[in-house]
């Protein structure tokens, strides 16, 4: 009964993962035709709307459903985890050789992270300080890393913390590394749609000695509500093939390498 529940569960949340980006795709849908769509009845596909709604995925009026801008979507973690692995896995291998037992490295709630994991179990000594419950939660069981959470204002969605504790803990650290990714960034200039995000990402940005931008493809030629600097606050940038080579070029202008790898199907080993 159990793994028949879960499994009901499973299907449940990929369909509304496929209805969310159905309605992104096309803006504004009526809800009758959603239901056609996905061959499901009209109660179904409420109950499904709802609980997009009910996350801030997407907007329901009477009757049709309309789209968030994109990046609404690809914020929420449980969505975001399962996009780009095989450029994400490159993304982490290019960078873990930049990584040093006995250091202490900063992390954000950035899924394009989650493939360094084993890559740290490895490491003596470690210590990453992080915002992301789901990036403790895998390092809880490496033995060799001691795993710090920020604990703030916690968002379900995103599985991560937010707001003063944070930034009040992090300005009282020193780390020698912060690993980051970004939501989206256009010609060098890095955005957000969350304000409560950017503070922690400038909080962590001036906390460390290093930083490091991992970013794949699909981060680029896009904006958000808030802007928080550019890609010249880090030491260098790592991003895949498939990166635009005007946006390549923008982020070279600035004076920050740029290394770009191709993407792999295999986590970093």
């Amino acid at each position: 009964m159990t793994a028949r529940t879960r499994s009901s569960h499973a299907v449940v949340e990929e369909r509304r993962k496929a209805v969310l980006r159905y309605v992104a795709e096309h803006g504004d849908t009526r809800i009758d035709d959603l239901a056609e769509h996905f061959d499901v009845s009209l109660m179904t596909m409420h109950r499904d709307l709802d609980d997009l709604a009910g996350r801030h995925l997407l907007r329901k009026e009477r009757g049709r459903a309309v789209a968030f801008p994109a990046l609404t979507m690809e914020m929420a973690t449980r969505f975001r985890e399962s996009s780009a692995l095989m450029a994400k896995n490159a993304l982490c291998a290019a960078a873990a050789d930049r990584i040093r037992a006995g250091t202490t490295v900063l992390m954000d709630d950035s899924t394009t992270l989650f493939p360094l994991v084993p890559v740290l179990g490895r490491l003596e000594q470690l210590h990453v300080v992080t915002n992301s419950v789901g990036l403790a939660q895998r390092l809880g069981s490496e033995t060799g890393v001691a795993v710090t959470l920020l604990g703030g204002r916690y968002h379900g969605d995103f599985n991560s913390c937010t707001g003063p504790a944070v930034t009040r803990a992090l300005s009282q650290m020193h780390a020698d590394l912060a690993l980051m990714s970004a939501t989206a960034i256009l010609e060098g200039r890095l955005f957000h749609p969350m304000n409560d995000y950017v503070e922690v990402k400038l909080a962590m940005l001036g906390s460390a000695k290093h930083a490091l931008l991992l970013a794949d493809h699909s981060k680029f030629g896009k904006t958000a509500t808030y802007a928080y600097g550019t890609v010249a606050d880090y030491q260098a940038v790592i991003t895949d093939t498939g990166t635009p080579e005007a946006e390549l070029a923008a982020m070279r202008d600035m004076g920050v390498p740029v290394e770009t790898v191709a993407p792999e199907e295999q986590p970093p080993s």
